[in-house]
């Protein structure tokens, strides 16, 4: 007798389920981290709080990245992020051109740089 709405006990785990990415408060699948986790044999156990941080971190880089990348889209006056944007991105920031220094992107191009040796002297006398 006990239908869907009122007090007692039925219908308790009928409820929709909430992902762990849920709980954590992050966009990253932490399940199917988890899954990658133990499937690549990196440790023969692995705690319950191991793929919520992997995921929180990805997170963050990704977040960093992309918000770096906007901002050069946005000086290039574009409203879509391309490869040369994230290389921009990456190699102006400190600590994102160390983590990613050996880093490849493709179609993503140089920080534009002339050796000040290459460039025209300038005169300092004028000649009468």
């Amino acid at each position: 007798m006990s239908g869907g709405k009122g007090k007692g006990k039925g219908g308790r785990g009928a409820g929709k389920s909430t992902t762990s990415s849920a709980k954590a408060g992050l966009q990253f699948p932490v399940g199917r981290i988890g899954r990658y986790l133990k499937q690549g044999k990196y440790a023969t156990r692995m705690g319950a709080g191991a793929p919520v941080y992997l995921a929180a971190v990805l997170e963050y880089l990704c977040a960093e990245i992309l918000e770096l990348a906007g901002n050069a889209a946005r000086d290039n006056k574009k409203s879509r992020i391309v490869p040369r944007h994230l290389t921009l991105a990456i190699k102006n920031d400190e600590e994102l051109n160390k983590l990613l220094g050996g880093v490849t992107i493709a179609s993503g191009g140089v920080l534009p740089n002339i050796h000040a040796v290459l460039l025209p002297k300038k005169s300092s006398t004028k000649s009468t």
